[in-house]
């Protein structure tokens, strides 16, 4: 049974689409960032600017994409029920995750081995490899699938248990008017960004330049990743029951947002520096500037962003359509790639800045273009997007923009 179109918002739209292609930015950037290596080949044009790369995307740009993520997960709950999203996420969320995981594992190991051989003079180094454990798992960057997986295993028994026992939903009137203060409150943005500060400056080897903690080796993930994530996906879910209001209030502080989370931005660099910095501070409130800095960028970025997309992308761009649609294909497989072509041109007699667009125009050639051969209108497309394009398809958000895609 066919479900009934819903209005697309394409602004929020835009914006997942942007989250997930500034991962393809960030990991680009990695192999030209200075100073102790960080990625699995360090570019022979290695300077301190690239590092900008990564260091700003990673501030804001995963919570900003489960916030979205939140946001269309309630808004596809109410028109597909809790077993009928459980069904939807099972197939296109955690399906994806087990099957293309071991050939996009597999493809990363093969350049990886290229990348140690071409650094070690042309042998192998020997190296043994520790058995896979629960502890060391290599989730590479498929660990917001894994999150996702958690978070929806969380979400809807909540859901289904709450509609059951609070049939007058005077628990989700309490949401809301927490949720409508918050958003209209400047103090909303400190509130949130309180329980990942808590986690920075409690944690012991807490790494201020990474700030969040990524949670791609271990199917256990770190504490301070699922504060920071687990908040965003509930605001997105909270801020879909009062959808108008939330917007509204994000519309309308967007420029004051961004001007404060790029003052913020600014302050950490000259505090933390351009340079990957491992050597984490003592545990305690000698963090807290960093800490409190830190958290304020996270949700003043994401606030800021996703009122400006709110702003400029009022109408259907056809550009911008294709491209959210691609969005999920395209973090799904660029990661080996964007690695096989650092690994090519690590040592090429090149400028960094035209290396770097080198790679990033490559890898997104290929990608888009596999996108439109072998998934948009195929059954591919039709597992990871819930439906083939390009064949009258309905333009439902539940079934795109509140997933990867």
């Amino acid at each position: 049974m066919s479900l009934p179109p819903s209005p697309r918002i394409h602004a929020l739209d835009a914006v997942r689409a942007s989250a997930l292609f500034l991962g393809v930015v960030l990991h680009a950037s990695m192999s030209f960032i200075p100073g102790i290596p960080i990625w699995i080949v360090q570019d022979s044009q290695a300077s301190a600017g690239f590092s900008l790369g990564f260091f700003v995307p990673h501030i804001f740009r995963m919570v900003l994409f489960f916030m979205i993520a939140g946001y269309f997960a309630r808004m596809a709950l109410g028109r597909r029920g809790v077993l009928g999203l459980a069904l939807d996420r099972a197939k296109r969320i955690a399906l994806p995750l087990v099957t293309l995981w071991m050939p996009i594992f597999a493809l990363i190991v093969t350049v990886a081995i290229w990348g140690a051989i071409k650094a070690n003079g042309g042998e192998a180094p020997q190296q043994e490899t520790p058995p896979l454990t629960a502890q060391n798992f290599p989730l590479t960057h498929l660990w917001f699938l894994y999150l996702l997986v958690i978070f929806y295993a969380v979400s809807l028994p909540l859901a289904a248990l709450i509609r059951l026992v609070d049939r007058s939903d005077r628990s989700g009137r309490l949401i809301d008017a927490v949720t409508g203060l918050l958003a209209r409150s400047p103090l909303g943005t400190l509130v949130l960004a309180a329980p990942i500060a808590a986690s920075f400056v409690t944690t012991p080897m807490w790494m201020s330049w990474f700030g969040i903690p990524t949670p791609d080796t271990g199917l256990i993930p770190n504490t301070g990743a699922l504060i920071a994530y687990g908040t965003a996906f509930a605001v997105g879910w909270a801020a879909h029951r009062c959808s108008d209001l939330v917007l509204t209030a994000w519309k309308r502080a967007w420029h004051v947002n961004l001007v404060i989370a790029v003052g913020l931005t600014i302050w950490l660099v000259m505090e933390l520096g351009v340079t990957p910095n491992f050597m984490p501070v003592a545990a305690g409130l000698d963090r807290l500037p960093v800490a409190a800095a830190y958290t304020l960028a996270i949700w003043t970025w994401t606030f800021g962003l996703t009122g400006a997309a709110l702003v400029v992308f009022t109408r259907e761009n056809k550009i911008w359509r294709y491209l959210a649609d691609s969005s999920y294909w395209v973090y799904l497989l660029h990661l080996p790639l964007v690695m096989a072509f650092q690994v090519a041109l690590s040592d090429v007699a090149l400028p960094g800045a035209i290396k770097l667009a080198i790679v990033l125009a490559a890898s997104f050639a290929i990608l888009l273009g596999s996108y439109h051969l072998i998934v948009r209108k195929t059954w591919i497309g039709g597992w990871l997007n819930g439906r083939r394009l390009g064949k009258a398809a309905q333009d439902t958000p539940g079934l795109t923009a509140d997933t990867p895609g």
